[in-house]
């Protein structure tokens, strides 16, 4: 397998890559990114991949629009240069919040993104916890969700924690937040929040007994953190013992960093699907690589094999 597929790694997701190549026992596509001082970004391939299958590793974080375009010119650079196929592991997908018109003359981006990576001659996308399960759909070609909650339950588990209760920080988490639950075998509790307009949240309640218990409130992201500070404040205020704060994507905009590190917030546990600088970490974050989860993705892509085989590893019911 190790000679049909090649590895290459964008400016968002180079060590992810790496790694993903380390459990794969392959060495890293060779390409170079250049930025120019007017912001055109060229990509130029540094070795053949006629006839191979290729996977392009880049989260489309900030700078989003500059992520994904780097996506795009690298894919047609592996389709003129006659790859067999094309797969794009989009850990984080950017734009995805964009996913329908929340009210009138609003744009679905994500659908424009879906058409953007086909026509640049994508062939398949491996993602990590769509914010929506139906951005699937958008697509007309295959796309993998894959789910971390499997890496976050086992980190809890391995804990031993003891009273646990599993919080979702709104009522759209609660399925996710329910799963996590039953592989734990912990009672779920719901927090009741309203979001007055973008980035800003209002705790109205909780939905559930958190009192003496050792919460952990699990989302598909953090971006400001102002959802979550609310959250672990009101936990806290209805008795919880500790909160733990786990989520897939930190994409940590604006204040975001200062507020957890400054949190009451036991430790709070992300992947690695955005790349974080060392500016935004900080003693209490504690990160779980995917890099294994991938990395068995493709191998089961290359196998022709069920990705959801990818799972078998973890006890956790899919």
């Amino acid at each position: 397998m190790k000679n049909k597929i090649t590895v290459f790694a964008l400016s968002s997701s180079l060590k992810l890559a790496q790694d993903i190549c380390d459990n794969l026992g392959c060495e890293l596509g060779k390409s170079v990114v250049h930025h120019f001082a007017d912001g055109e970004i060229l990509v130029e391939l540094g070795e053949s991949v006629r006839g191979k299958d290729v996977f392009i590793v880049q989260s489309t974080s900030n700078p989003v629009t500059e992520n994904l375009m780097e996506i795009l010119v690298l894919a047609d650079a592996l389709k003129r240069a006659s790859a067999k196929e094309i797969t794009a592991i989009i850990p984080y997908f950017g734009y995805a919040r964009q996913d329908r018109k929340a009210k009138p003359r609003q744009p679905i981006t994500a659908k424009l993104v879906a058409d953007l990576l086909t026509t640049a001659g994508i062939n398949r996308v491996v993602t990590i916890d769509l914010h929506a399960a139906q951005i699937q759909g958008f697509f007309n070609i295959p796309v993998d969700e894959m789910q971390a909650l499997p890496l976050i339950c086992n980190y809890f588990k391995n804990k031993n924690l003891e009273n646990i209760c599993v919080v979702s920080p709104d009522h759209g988490g609660a399925t996710r937040a329910r799963k996590l639950a039953v592989a734990l075998d912990c009672p779920v509790a719901i927090i009741d929040k309203r979001r007055p307009k973008p980035n800003v949240a209002e705790i109205m309640g909780v939905l559930g007994d958190v009192k003496g218990k050792e919460c952990i409130m699990v989302d598909d992201m953090i971006d400001t953190g102002g959802t979550i500070i609310a959250g672990i404040d009101m936990l806290l205020e209805k008795g919880a013992t500790n909160v733990y704060v786990a989520c897939t994507h930190p994409v940590f905009s604006g204040p975001a960093v200062d507020r957890l590190k400054n949190s009451a917030a036991k430790e709070v546990i992300v992947t690695d699907t955005i790349i974080l600088p060392e500016e935004k970490k900080f003693d209490k974050l504690k990160v779980v690589t995917t890099a294994a989860m991938l990395a068995k993705t493709i191998e089961s892509i290359e196998n022709d094999l069920p990705v959801s085989n990818v799972f078998q590893e973890f006890d956790f019911a899919q």
